[in-house]
C-alpha cells in the first residue's frame, strides 16, 4: 500500500503513449456546467458572430448600482472612477489605461467591451475568472452611463427635469430635503 497505483501530476508513465501521466483533454470535451453555446449573447457577447449591440437582460437601477460597485473594485484602479484612464495604478507608473470617453469606445458595441473584459486586450488582463458573467454586463452598463454623463446634452434630459438645470444645486438639494420631510410626515411649520 505504500506504493499506490496512481500518478502524481506530471509523473512519468509507461502506460500512456507520450510517457507522461498528465494527458490533454479529449477534443470537444466540455466541463460540466460550462457549455454555454446555447446563449452566445450572455456568455460570449456575440450575435451571429459579431459583437452584440444589445444587453442580454434589462438594465435597471439595481444593475447600474451593481455595475458601479464592481467597476470601482475591478476597473477604477486603472481606468479611474470617471473612466478617464487615470486610475491610481496609472498615476503610480503603470501604463496608461484607455479612456472610455473617446469616440472609438463610445461608438463600440457592448459586446466589444464584454470581449475585452472576458479575454483581455493589450496590457489589460482577462477578468473571466474574477468577474461573473452577469456582473461583466452590469459593468458595461455602468460604463455606458459614465460615457453618457460626460457627453450628454440638454436633449438627453427628460422634459420634466429640464427646468431644474437652471436652478442652483443648493436649491435642488433643499427641494429634495423638503419633499423628504413631507413624505416622512414631518413637514415644515
Amino acid at each position: 500500500m505504500h506504493d499506490a497505483p496512481r500518478y502524481d501530476p506530471l509523473e512519468a508513465s509507461v502506460v500512456f503513449q507520450k510517457g507522461i501521466s498528465a494527458q490533454p483533454l479529449v477534443e470537444g470535451t466540455v466541463a460540466r456546467g460550462q457549455y454555454h453555446d446555447d446563449n452566445a449573447l450572455l456568455y460570449q457577447g456575440k450575435v451571429d458572430g459579431q459583437p452584440a449591440t444589445v444587453f442580454p437582460f434589462p438594465i435597471d437601477r439595481a444593475a447600474l448600482d451593481r455595475g458601479q460597485e464592481r467597476f470601482n473594485v475591478y476597473c477604477s484602479p486603472c481606468h479611474g472612477r470617471t473612466g478617464e484612464g487615470n486610475g491610481m495604478v496609472v498615476q503610480r507608473g503603470y501604463r496608461q489605461a484607455a479612456s472610455f470617453h473617446t469616440d472609438r469606445l463610445r461608438d463600440s458595441a457592448p459586446g466589444y467591451f464584454f470581449d475585452v473584459i472576458t479575454n483581455g486586450f493589450g496590457v489589460m488582463p482577462d477578468y473571466k475568472a474574477q468577474i461573473p458573467v452577469e456582473d461583466r454586463w452590469k459593468i458595461i452598463a455602468y460604463v455606458r452611463a459614465l460615457q453618457l454623463s460626460h457627453h450628454a446634452t440638454t436633449a438627453d434630459v427628460p422634459a420634466g427635469e429640464i427646468d431644474k438645470l437652471d436652478q442652483p444645486a443648493s436649491a435642488q438639494m433643499g427641494a429634495g430635503k423638503e419633499e423628504a420631510g413631507h413624505k416622512a410626515g414631518g413637514g415644515h411649520e
